[in-house]
């Protein structure tokens, strides 16, 4: 009935443990699972490929729950392409983290009171690689508490041999193709890092600083401008106008004296200008202005740096050595002094940058730099999107990809760090440049001179999805495993890393890109949608829920609210539940065995089976043909809901409980339940495993003998449907569910056993009766039986004699006071409702919710009423 091919078992167990322990059971399995070989992928292998690569955690990080949520979907795409028999490779590794870890080690030495200085660029080096040795990458030991089933022989690290060779050949290919250059330009500097960043590390935000209008030139040649960075002034080489505003018409070509300067600027007519924003008339400082600088060159104006790289200030005058701040407030007060001061506001919140590491303000400065020229790169990479080569999903996305892409300006790539990859180019005693490829001999001999500067962090690991397999060596692991199937990020790197892997691919691999799909997903918040972070007080260390509740646990909470592109909520009360769940899974199948579920054997064809069976057959193909279908759509939040659902309410919670009188029976019909059963939680742990992997091999390898549901044949839909099955069980379902309300509106405990009379004859529910008494714990009629209540439910009567179990007159008074309190509700309601003076003053909203507290009490009065009428006569 299901196409669910098995391993070939040896004997299955039929004992599990009372309770599920997960503390007990999941070290020992992941470290079986990576003893067997499971994870890892072999290029000669005849299967077809599969491949993931990790979006590299930097070596000094930890496992945060953003990294928890992105291996858990990645890891249950690998699981379940696994099964289907693809060599499937999940790639590992680690980023070096040029800023992070130099800012790591730096600090190491503070406290030893020594600076990298004080050891020199070559011995901190080595203290860096040392520091990782015995502190980097403790990310992995974590990733293996979450049950990543990634393949460890192969990780990599992006200063290992491999990809530092493979960095210094993209370099030199691009430098050749003249798409890597070093110019002169404005850069976002970290005074506290001491190099520049890219514009994707700068975070902005909303920061109270001031604005002041100040007064340039003399007489009537004066022009007012403002600016929120007062010390830039010094700095100033024109003032800039639009060249249709006649205000300023008389001025363009003059020359206007710069207060506390000895200097003359120009005024220039720009169309850059928004005459209709401030006065219409802004300084330019070429030097610390990635605007102006742009104006500078259309006008040839110099440009002045008049700060150094710790933000002191550099121009001689009475403000040389002031920290930029201090020189803020000194040139403001003596522009004061001088009367140029026309307006000054405080606070002024403007959006203002900082350094994405360690948060100090970013000074936009003038620097000699290596660029990417990213113009036909960016071209490529938005090509391979729009000809369908790759696909972003969501679709939505896609216009956020195009946006960037399209308007990418040069990507900065040096940094001023000694922890990276070094740029391969030298220089000569006579102003030679050479740029060095892995297999030239470096220059040597008086006057060479390696450039001092290392590269972005991002240009190594743009490389990732194609380094990592062996490139630019024509490796094995290239053929089979490039391109990569599917790259899972975050949304939120869709610019860091995605834009640039698409670039270096497409032009390192012949115009292949990367991945065939780019699946973004959201980031993780706290249940109530807010951003985590230790400042809010809501971060959670993911290692304390696993502690606590099991990593089974936190995945499944994780992969129920991962919609794609969406933020996923995530609070603990959803882990319990999840747990909760595992429970579930576990008792359930824990029962099945005590009761002789079984795997062995086929399946019994349609026409031995009963209608229970054929029912839950046809839902359990169903199910695996819709969780096929969500994967490939990477709906995990649904997928994880369907699942959660049909093994709870359909397999446990009906199919187990409407098995047991059948089992109590015994025959023939007890042996092919079993086999169903064992069929039914065979597929259903199958189907659940790539999500929940731990409890799920537990149970599966005591359930059928077999080595390890890690690779098990993932099971298919075999087509069989019976919706006849379907409809006559949820008939059932409909009376169980109906009887089950009524004793609840009664008082009746669950487990209070009521004598009753079952009129089934003629229904589909004949052969059921043995079940729905179970079901709903009523026992047969005895001489005494007095049916006081009577619910035709579905075509069948059913007869309850509720005397002697509930005290009528003292219910019958409950629900009187019920009935008279909702009659009031809906008399208030109605008053309102009915007042037009309140409905022409009143919100909509309010109106809404008194409408809706009219339609409950309404509601309230009609279930009211019906108990009544169903209470036994006085």
């Amino acid at each position: 009935m299901t196409e669910n091919a098995q391993q070939q078992p040896s004997a299955p167990h039929t004992e599990l443990p009372t309770q599920y322990a997960p503390a007990d059971v999941e070290g020992p399995l992941y470290e079986r699972w990576v003893e067997r070989g499971y994870f890892e992928a072999d290029a000669k292998s005849d299967k077809p490929p599969y491949t993931v690569v990790i979006p590299p955690p930097n070596v000094t990080g930890s496992l945060h729950l953003g990294h928890a949520f992105e291996h858990t979907l990645i890891d249950a795409l690998t699981r379940r392409k696994r099964m289907q028999g693809y060599e499937t490779l999940w790639q590992p590794g680690m980023d070096h983290a040029g800023i992070a870890t130099q800012n790591v080690v730096e600090r190491e030495l503070g406290k030893e009171g020594k600076s990298r200085h004080d050891l020199g660029r070559e011995a901190f080096v080595e203290r860096v690689w040392q520091w990782k040795g015995e502190s980097g990458g403790q990310i992995s030991g974590q990733m293996r508490r979450l049950g990543d089933g990634v393949a460890w022989s192969r990780e990599r690290f992006t200063m290992d041999e491999g990809l530092s060779q493979a960095v210094q050949t993209i370099f030199k290919r691009l430098y050749d193709d003249e798409l890597i250059y070093r110019a002169e330009r404005i850069i976002n500097w970290c005074p506290r890092c001491l190099t520049a960043i890219s514009d994707i590390e700068v975070e902005y935000q909303d920061d109270d600083g001031e604005l002041v209008s100040m007064k340039y030139g003399e007489g009537d040649d004066t022009i007012v401008v403002a600016t929120t960075r007062a010390e830039t002034m010094l700095g100033d080489t024109a003032v800039a106008v639009h060249p249709d505003d006649e205000r300023y018409r008389h001025l363009i070509g003059k020359q206007i004296r710069l207060p506390l300067t000895d200097r003359s600027i120009p005024v220039v007519a720009d169309t850059h200008v928004d005459p209709e924003f401030g006065t219409g008339a802004v300084k330019v400082t070429p030097a610390h202005d990635p605007n102006d600088f742009e104006i500078g060159q259309r006008h040839n104006l110099p440009s002045l740096t008049v700060m150094d790289e710790h933000a002191v200030i550099t121009a001689h005058g009475p403000f040389q050595g002031l920290d930029r701040l201090e020189a803020r407030s000194a040139i403001v007060a003596a522009l004061r002094a001088e009367g140029r001061i026309v307006a000054e506001k405080r606070p002024y919140s403007h959006s203002v940058g900082h350094c994405s590491r360690c948060k100090t303000t970013i000074e936009p400065r003038l620097s000699m730099q290596w660029w990417v020229k990213v113009g036909p790169l960016a071209k490529a990479a938005g090509d391979a999107v729009r000809d369908g080569r790759v696909k972003i999903h969501p679709q939505e996305m896609e216009k956020r990809y195009f946006d960037w892409v399209d308007n990418l300006h040069d990507w900065c790539i040096s940094r001023q760090l000694w922890w990276g990859h070094r740029i391969p180019v030298w220089y000569g005693p006579n102003g030679e440049v050479v740029c060095v490829g892995p297999d030239d001999e470096a220059p040597t001999g008086e006057g060479w001179h390696q450039d001092t500067d290392v590269l972005d962090t991002w240009f190594s690991s743009g490389l990732w999805p194609f380094s990592t397999l062996g490139w630019p060596e024509q490796t094995e692991s290239l053929a089979k495993f490039y391109p990569n199937s599917v790259l899972v990020t975050g949304y939120d790197i869709l610019f860091f890393w995605v834009a640039r892997m698409m670039m270096f691919g497409l032009y390192a691999m012949d115009g292949t890109p990367p991945f065939h799909t780019i699946a973004l997903h959201g980031m993780v918040r706290d249940q109530f949608g807010k951003k985590m972070s230790k400042s809010f007080g809501n971060a959670v260390n993911p290692l304390d829920w696993m502690d606590k509740y099991g990593s089974d646990a936190l995945r499944f909470t994780l992969a129920r609210g991962a919609n794609p592109g969406v933020d996923v909520p995530i609070g603990e009360d959803w882990v319990q539940g999840s747990r909760n769940f595992a429970n579930k899974i576990w008792n359930a199948t824990r029962f099945a065995l005590m009761n002789g579920a079984t795997v062995e054997g086929p399946l019994p064809d349609a026409a031995a089976l009963s209608a229970t069976d054929r029912w839950i057959l046809s839902r359990l193909n169903s199910v695996v043909a819709e969780v096929d279908a969500l994967y490939e759509d990477f709906q995990f939040a649904k997928l994880s809901d369907a699942l959660f659902h049909f093994a709870w309410d359909e397999v446990f919670d009906w199919y187990v409980e409407l098995s047991k009188t059948t089992f109590q029976a015994g025959g023939e019909a007890a042996e092919v339940s079993k086999r169903v059963l064992g069929e039914v939680l065979d597929v259903t742990l199958k189907l659940l495993h790539p999500v929940v992997p731990f409890v799920t091999e537990t149970l599966w390898t005591t359930l059928t003998g077999g080595e390890s549901i890690v690779i098990a044949p993932w099971p298919a839909d075999s087509g069989f449907r019976d919706a006849d099955a379907e409809r006559e069980i949820e008939s059932l379902q409909s009376v169980v569910t109906e009887v089950r309300r009524f004793r609840a509106d009664q008082g009746l405990q669950p487990g209070q056993r009521v004598p009753a009379r079952l009129e089934l004859d003629g229904t589909p529910f004949a052969a059921h009766e043995a079940a729905v008494r179970q079901l709903l714990r009523l026992q047969p009629e005895g001489e005494a039986f007095s049916a006081t209540a009577t619910l035709p439910v579905a075509g069948a009567t059913v007869a309850l004699d509720l005397s002697g179990t509930i005290d009528v007159a003292a219910e019958r008074k409950r629900l009187a006071k019920d009935l008279a309190a909702a009659q009031k509700e809906r008399q208030q309601a109605e008053a309102k409702l009915g007042n037009e003076a309140f409905l022409a003053k009143a919100p909509d909203n309010v109106v809404d919710k008194i409408r809706t507290r009219l339609a409950k009490a309404d509601e309230d009065i009609a279930r009211i009423e019906t108990q009544l009428e169903r209470l036994p006569k006085a």
